[in-house]
């Protein structure tokens, strides 16, 4: 029963303090890598909102048996609907913009964007815990997209 006393004040002290950590705004700033490791996300402050750029890719170039006949070439946004994007690189781009911290380690309002089929869609991001992030893009409700798992980056 002593035992217990003792590690019952420390486990709710961990608690709380992983819960006030969580729910700071700024808590999704940092550098993310994404569920297929090929890419890394750094979110930043930007405009009283959040945002986030490319900053790593695993593959700088298109392989060489790219369809689009592009082998060996840098990727750049060459699916982006507006023809005078498409020649922006895709390393420094931003990939998501126009979040707010929303309370319980969530932040809304945001878009994500994909340069894989050069379409923006809403999203949403949870903190899972200190070092996962939920990010989930969505057409019109959250129930019609796509959830992607983003891992702190150390």
């Amino acid at each position: 029963m002593k035992k217990i006393l003792t590690i019952l004040p420390l486990a709710i002290l961990l608690i709380l303090a992983s819960t006030a950590a969580a729910q700071k705004p700024d808590a999704i700033v940092g550098k993310w890598l994404v569920e297929e490791k090929d890419t890394q996300i750094e979110i930043y402050p930007c405009d009283g909102r959040f945002c986030g750029k490319i900053i790593w890719l695993k593959e700088l170039n298109y392989p060489t048996d790219d369809p689009k006949g592009m082998a060996g070439k840098p990727k750049f946004d060459r699916e982006n609907p507006d023809a005078s994007q498409r020649e922006r690189p895709i390393l420094g781009m931003n990939l998501v913009w126009g979040f707010t911290h929303s309370g319980e380690n969530l932040w809304e309002g945001g878009f994500i964007y994909n340069p894989r089929d050069g379409k923006t869609y809403k999203c949403k991001m949870t903190l899972e815990n200190s070092d996962r992030l939920k990010v989930r893009g969505f057409i019109g409700i959250s129930l019609i997209g796509k959830t992607n798992i983003w891992s702190l980056v150390k």
